[in-house]
This record gives C-alpha cells, structure tokens and sequence, in this order.
C-alpha cells in the first residue's frame, strides 16, 4: 500500500542584512559584564546582579600572583589514580582512600584555590578514649522547650545541657566521683 504524496510548500528565504563592517560596533569593555538583563522579570535581574556582584569580589579576593602551588607544572587529568592519592596527600595533607579520579582531581584544585580546609582533619577522639552514643528519644515539643532553656541560661549546646543536668544529679544523690568525670569532659572539649 502506498502512502499518498503530500507537497510540502517551499519555505520563502529571509535575507538578513548585516551592517558592512561589523568591526564598527562598539563591544563593551572588558570590565563589564556582557549579560542581557530581562526588563520584564525583576526577581530574574536582582539574581543575576547577585551572582555579578559575587563574582567580581570573589575575583578582587584572588590573589593577583598566582603562587607556585597554584600554579601546578602538571596536567591533574593526565596522571592516574596512585599518582593523584600522592598529590592529594601531598596539596590537601592527609591521605584518601577515594580511588575516583575526578573527585581527586576536584579535590586537588579546591585545596589549591583555597575553598576547603587542608591538613589533618580535627578530631573529637582521643587516642585512649573510646566513645559510646547513648540514644535519647523524646518528643518534638519537649527537645524543643529544651533547646529554649538551654540558650535562655546561656549554655553552648543541647549536649552541654545535658552534660551539666546530669552532674547536678549526681552530685545530688551523692555520686561526686562519677559527676567528677562529667566535668572533666566538658573542660577537655573546650
């Protein structure tokens, strides 16, 4: 069976003239942004404004002289995954287990740029502590009359609340060598 013909109509051309030397326009310095902002959707100019107004104080806190860490000698995408855990360790100071190549290479240029914290992670575990987490289920109204109590009496957090409630408690029933303990936690994480 065969499909009927259809004709197709000829689109007409549309001849655009360009100016004869295009060199003539005037281009805005380089200063400027070139975005073209919408007149009819304020919310879409005032983001746009943000993201300029960012970007250029995020350019005038770049240093002006590129360092020599900064500035590697090396293409990061050409080395393979050994290679980039050395540099890591090497740029961001402590050592990865990541073997995924463009996350070590992210990773890399980040610590360069300065946008995450380098050297050894700070750790609240001691070498001769170990820790329990002791679970603690109340209602939503409760935690929440709480944390107004603990920020009204000046504390630091829900833990230091329940750090100091507890060694009331037991220097109250008598257990000064347990609430002893308490005290000492409390004064070693500050």
């Amino acid at each position: 069976m065969k499909k009927p013909e259809t004709k197709t109509a000829k689109k007409p051309r549309v001849t655009v003239e360009m100016p004869a030397d295009v060199s003539a326009q005037p281009t805005p310095p380089a200063h400027e942004p070139t975005t073209t902002k919408s007149t009819g959707n304020s919310s879409i100019d005032r983001r746009i404004d943000r993201k300029e107004r960012r970007a250029a104080k995020r350019a005038a806190e770049e240093p002006a002289a590129p360092t020599a860490e900064a500035a590697p000698s090396e293409k990061l995408t050409k080395l393979d995954v050994p290679a980039l855990q050395v540099r890591y360790l090497e740029v961001v100071g402590r050592p990865t287990g990541s073997t995924n190549k463009a996350y070590l290479v992210w990773k890399i240029r980040e610590a360069r740029k300065g946008r995450i914290p380098v050297g050894p992670r700070k750790s609240a575990r001691r070498e001769d502590v170990t820790f329990k987490i002791l679970p603690l289920r109340m209602e939503a109204t409760v935690v929440d009359k709480l944390d107004e109590a603990w920020k009204r009496q000046g504390l630091h957090s829900r833990m230091d609340l329940f750090r100091k409630s507890l060694h009331d408690y037991l220097v109250g029933v008598g257990e000064n060598d347990v609430a002893a303990l308490l005290t000492n936690a409390a004064a070693e994480k500050q």
